[in-house]
């Protein structure tokens, strides 16, 4: 059973997924002057890849969380295995004993990339500097995701609540956290690690209200989830929170009763159409450019290195101006 565990970990990291967190390590170290070809790189690699272990673990917790049913194209974990249960004819309940063996599978990602980190072949200077960052990672990711949740049981539909979600479920370990991590490994002074966190913090928050529109208007082949899916799960997005304070009674009303809810295709067109009448849309995208801007403008006037700002700039749009 531990094998066919490892193995569905293993195969959920290596399926898919754009490396994004490792991309922005990586660049965050060569941005402080890391060298490529210098004896440290291997281990900063290895450290930098840990993160996508971490995102495998938020990624199958969330899919249990948001009762998912795909994710990449494929089953998501906790469905594999209910699927494997029943396919086995084993008694008891296959969606509890899937969601179980997916929680516990989301837990030994963390656990190994733990491992990775300190098995990478650090030297102890760089580890003293890379761990505390590390851990204020893992708690801000945590600490976004229980103000997801918390945010949807107690009905907080303000803008205000959903970008301060995106601030720390997404930017926090999806850009400025990763940019921070390579930039303490190579030592980088103060002044440089708040332009990296500056633009972190600001591309990161853009880079999820991407997603949000990604979650509601993407196209299922290219993103790997049912259209509309976000609106079937009930997330209070910005998007959602910006078409709410704009809306009359009847087409609040309207949107209220379609989230989270199973929504059929012609439902998913009616509430598609609202939010772009609405403007939220429009608000959803100059909100993007405006942050993507302003986190290009915050490396094009730092210290980083001329290579890491190209790659930086390059990796803004790509995040920010992504179809899946």
């Amino acid at each position: 059973m531990f094998v066919d565990a490892v193995e569905a970990l293993e195969q959920f990291v290596v399926r898919g997924g754009k490396r994004t967190r490792p991309g922005f390590a990586w660049t965050g170290w060569l941005g402080a002057g890391g060298d490529p070809g210098g004896p440290d790189a291997a281990a900063v690699l290895t450290a930098c890849s840990a993160l996508e272990l971490v995102q495998a673990c938020a990624l199958v917790h969330d899919d249990i969380i948001d009762s998912s049913r795909t994710r990449r194209g494929f089953a998501t974990v906790h469905i594999d295995f209910e699927d494997r249960h029943r396919a086995a004819g084993w008694p008891g309940d296959g969606a509890a004993y899937g969601s179980a063996v997916a929680i516990l599978i989301g837990d030994l990602a963390l656990a190994w990339a733990d491992d990775l980190v300190h098995e990478a072949g650090l030297s102890p200077a760089a580890l003293a500097r890379f761990a505390p960052v590390w851990a204020r990672m893992r708690t801000e990711v945590l600490g976004g995701q229980l103000l997801d949740i918390n945010g949807e049981a107690g009905g907080d539909e303000s803008v205000e609540a959903a970008l301060r979600i995106n601030r720390y479920k997404t930017a926090a370990y999806t850009i400025e956290r990763p940019l921070h991590l390579g930039a303490a490994l190579a030592g980088a002074d103060d002044v440089l690690v708040d332009a990296l966190r500056t633009y972190g913090t600001d591309v990161g928050i853009a880079f999820q209200l991407r997603d949000d529109l990604l979650g509601v208007f993407g196209d299922p082949a290219v993103t790997g989830k049912p259209s509309g899916d976000d609106l079937r799960e009930g997330k209070r997005t910005v998007l959602i929170a910006e078409a709410l304070r704009r809306a009359d009674a009847a087409s609040g009303a309207l949107i209220r009763a379609g989230l989270g809810t199973d929504l059929d295709d012609a439902a998913v067109d009616r509430l598609r159409t609202v939010l772009t009448e609405l403007g939220a849309v429009d608000d959803v995208e100059r909100r993007i450019t405006e942050l993507t801007d302003t986190g290009l403008a915050a490396i094009a006037a730092s210290s980083a290195t001329p290579q890491a700002k190209r790659l930086l700039h390059a990796m803004a749009l790509a995040a920010t101006r992504r179809a899946a």
